[in-house]
């Protein structure tokens, strides 16, 4: 799979941004990072649509990242978690998350006027 991933890629970050890439998964997996999640639940924090998650999620699932548990009870209950592989992104998610905060501040003060300083 390495191969393959590198041949697609070219690189390792490229291979990584593509798996948790896009404008769902990261906010998908940071909800995840503690706790276990029904769809609806999930859905809610997230904020995306029906079809939007379920694509995310089944993407997710592929790459192993996230595990599906199907419960048989009625109504059906289904929920999601990272899986043990899905949780050695947590210091990236971790790493992504103090960058981007970091960014966020910096593109606030950038914003002020010089004149606001005065």
């Amino acid at each position: 799979m390495e191969n393959k991933v590198a041949q697609l890629y070219g690189c390792a970050i490229g291979a990584s941004v593509s798996m948790v890439g896009g404008k769902w998964k990261t906010s998908i997996l940071l909800h995840l990072r503690d706790q276990t999640l029904r769809f609806g639940a999930l859905q809610r924090l997230v904020g995306c649509s029906q079809k939007v998650l379920t694509q995310q999620l089944k993407e997710l699932e592929q790459d192993g990242i996230v595990q599906r548990q199907v419960y048989a009870e009625v109504p059906p209950r289904v929920e999601y978690c990272l899986s043990t592989y899905g949780r050695t992104l947590q210091p990236v998610l971790d790493a992504l998350y103090a960058w981007g905060r970091t960014h966020y501040l910096r593109s606030q003060q950038a914003e002020v006027p010089a004149t606001a300083a005065v």
